[in-house]
């Protein structure tokens, strides 16, 4: 147990307490896949929502026509009012398209869409569907600093399961390329990505104001690309991290289709950008072999780390992974950042009609109510 503060204020969980938060002022936004439905880990987290009672919930939702009205009649299985964002629908792709803002679908993609049905909330909560040891106080352990005058805070935890560390491209890929980079580079952007204790974890909360000035990558990179602009919008001064314990919750392989060697790929591309948004050039001919020797120095010493704690650890298994990781760096290439909702011409209310008129025609449910931005409630028979 320590409480050393970071460059950012950094909040402990050093107790248990009792804590207030303005959780009835605040929208959670989950979002979930196809995979969730059903799943141990997701009907964890809504049945803990369920017990926090939250000011919405809204959950943006990536599945084909065929799963999606049994996805929201089990979501309507929950004694919690959730707000569906259908993501995958053609009337909503069209409507991006007209936009100019088609393109790769993905996680951010689906947070964006997302994003823009809560900026009038006064708080923001986001965090994954995934973890097996969900708790309601997660939400108010990640509010809390939002009343004490900060306007962007995020979750840290230990990723620690099955006698192994896990945590794996955080350890072994961000950290030491964060580090690397800061040998070359003496910014200030670099030490605000440092601060924080697990960049890559998706549990944050903003105010309204800075949720409507975020830029969102598509897919994988979502949760750099947030520091990059939380560091633009809050600093150091207004930002903060917080103690969520220990997490568990699905591990990927290395390799293959969505493992973290092509993630990788993804939260590298976006570190990039972050950089060149603010000033920094990036040697790329001699960074893999730069990060290679600092993630070396990493995987020694969570080798003695994880001994000191009675852990397995295969260190080779763990340079095979930097190798896969140094393979991916390079140049970011184009650009495809969704825009913050505060620099678009789209307005959420169309989202929102596209989004449900999307879903009643792929389901047999009855008419779904949907919200306006400003939070007047529509039936569908309004919105014809």
């Amino acid at each position: 147990m320590e409480y050393v503060q970071e460059p950012i204020t950094t909040l402990h969980a050093l107790r248990e307490p009792a804590l207030k938060a303005p959780v009835d002022r605040a929208a959670v936004v989950v979002p979930m896949t196809e995979r969730e439905y059903g799943g141990l880990a997701a009907e964890g987290v809504l049945s803990e929502l369920a017990g926090l009672d939250p000011g919405r919930v809204v959950v943006p939702l990536r599945a084909p026509p065929e799963t999606v009205g049994p996805f929201c009649e089990w979501l309507d299985s929950f004694d919690l009012s959730v707000e569906v964002v259908w993501c995958s629908g053609q009337r909503l792709a069209g409507l991006l398209a007209d936009y100019g803002l088609d393109g790769e679908a993905g996680k951010g993609r689906d947070m964006w869409l997302a994003l823009g049905q809560v900026l009038d909330s006064e708080y923001v909560v986001c965090h994954d569907a995934d973890t097996k040891t969900y708790d309601r106080s997660y939400v108010r352990r990640l509010l809390f600093p939002l009343e004490y005058g900060h306007t962007f805070s995020k979750g840290y935890y230990a990723r620690v399961e099955n006698n192994q560390l896990y945590g794996r491209l955080f350890r072994l890929f961000y950290a030491p390329l964060v580090r690397t980079l800061s040998a070359d580079h003496d910014a200030d952007i670099l030490r605000y990505l440092s601060a924080f204790r697990y960049a890559l974890a998706g549990e944050f909360a903003a105010t309204g104001g800075l949720v409507s000035r975020l830029r969102v990558q598509r897919s994988w990179g979502l949760e750099v690309g947030t520091l990059g602009d939380a560091y633009a919008q809050a600093g150091f001064e207004r930002s903060a991290q917080v103690d969520l314990g220990a997490y568990e919750h699905d591990h990927r392989a290395v390799s293959g289709p969505a493992g973290l060697s092509e993630m990788s790929s993804s939260v590298g591309n976006a570190l990039f950008r972050v950089l060149e948004d603010h000033g920094l050039e990036v040697n790329y001919e001699t960074l893999a072999g730069r990060y290679r020797r600092v993630a070396s120095e990493f995987v020694e010493r969570y080798a003695v780390d994880a001994a000191y704690n009675g852990l397995s650890y295969d260190k080779s298994d763990e340079r095979d992974q930097l190798e896969a990781y140094s393979e991916t760096l390079g140049p970011p290439g184009a650009d495809s950042r969704l825009p913050a909702w505060c620099d678009t011409e789209l307005s959420p209310q169309a989202v929102a009609e596209a989004a449900a008129a999307d879903l009643e025609s792929a389901t047999d449910l009855p008419a779904r109510r949907h919200r306006r931005a400003d939070h007047t409630v529509l039936t569908d028979e309004q919105t014809d």
